[in-house]
């Protein structure tokens, strides 16, 4: 926790105690992304981080609306009650109050919205590289466990590699449970798989517990795991590579041989009707083909698995 969270959290963070209930999936994101900030701190800095951002925003497009007098800009033809013609006068001051307030709604309610969203943002990711580097990481686990390494070792040298991502961080969590709070090997594991984000490391360790617990041979329970990742790997990249094919396809069609037809089409209809400004044109060109482009990038992007 940073100084602006502690400040933040000294401000109005001990009176938010009572909200832990109506933020369950906040607190679950906040565990499983693995940040340092407490759930008081954290949603006290969500709300004056979106109260600075949102005055500090309405104060500088109120002074800019006045200052260019944008309410002015705007005239209506239409018919209107006839005590609107009163405040005709005070156009300019009364549009840029109301810029101003829905300035703050607006900027303050983004930023809050950005706070709620960004753990689970991270938490996501998380989840994306556990599960990338899982097979991996049990892999090394069972070669650890083959070698005659107890269990608590195992996941203590699993925790101090760097080559396995945020399956090391997870492994590291357990040792932390065992050496600093002194539990047992059980139920670190049990503490530490009901806060991971990734669902196949949650099974790992619950099957870990099961397997200690039963008095079965951890070294084979790891070694079938490892198996079974394995070709859960595999299958997962054939489906991968059969969806990448299936976007090139779609994105060949849509943005390249769509995106042709309309600039000819619409090339024809300008020569056509002798449209000296074709906008529809500079649409597609400037605005659809690039924007189509960005998201088939992110797309792609989203899907691809770490490696």
């Amino acid at each position: 926790m940073n100084s602006y969270e502690r400040f933040c959290f000294n401000l109005i963070g001990r009176n938010l105690k009572k909200k832990r209930g109506d933020f369950v999936q906040l607190r679950n994101d906040l565990t499983g992304a693995r940040m340092n900030t407490p759930f008081e701190a954290y949603l006290a800095t969500a709300y004056v981080s979106s109260i600075v951002v949102g005055l500090v925003a309405a104060a500088f497009i109120g002074l800019l609306t006045y200052l260019l007098r944008v309410p002015e800009m705007i005239t209506y033809k239409g018919a209107v009650p006839a005590f609107l013609y009163a405040l005709n006068d005070y156009k300019l001051l009364l549009g840029t109050i109301v810029i101003t307030i829905l300035s703050l709604l607006i900027f303050g309610g983004i930023t809050y919205l950005i706070f709620l969203l960004y753990p689970g943002i991270q938490a996501g990711e998380r989840r994306r590289n556990i599960e990338a580097t899982l097979p991996y990481a049990v892999n090394y686990v069972t070669a650890m466990s083959s070698a005659g390494i107890t269990p608590d070792e195992v996941f203590r040298l699993l925790g101090q590699s760097k080559i396995y991502g945020e399956s090391a961080v997870e492994a590291r969590y357990v040792s932390r449970e065992t050496d600093f709070f002194g539990k047992d090997l059980l139920d670190a594991l049990r503490v530490v798989s009901q806060a991971t984000p990734s669902d196949r490391m949650r099974e790992f360790m619950q099957g870990a517990v099961a397997s200690i617990s039963s008095g079965s041979n951890l070294t084979e329970y790891f070694r079938s795991k490892a198996h079974q990742y394995a070709l859960e790997n595999n299958q997962q990249q054939k489906s991968f590579l059969e969806t990448l094919g299936l976007i090139a396809e779609s994105y060949v069609t849509a943005m390249v041989a769509g995106m042709l037809f309309l600039i000819i089409l619409q090339s024809i209809m300008t020569l056509i009707s002798g449209d000296s400004s074709p906008l529809f044109l500079y649409i597609i060109i400037y605005l659809l083909v690039p924007f189509g482009s960005v998201m088939f990038v992110l797309l792609i992007s989203s899907m691809t698995p770490e490696v």
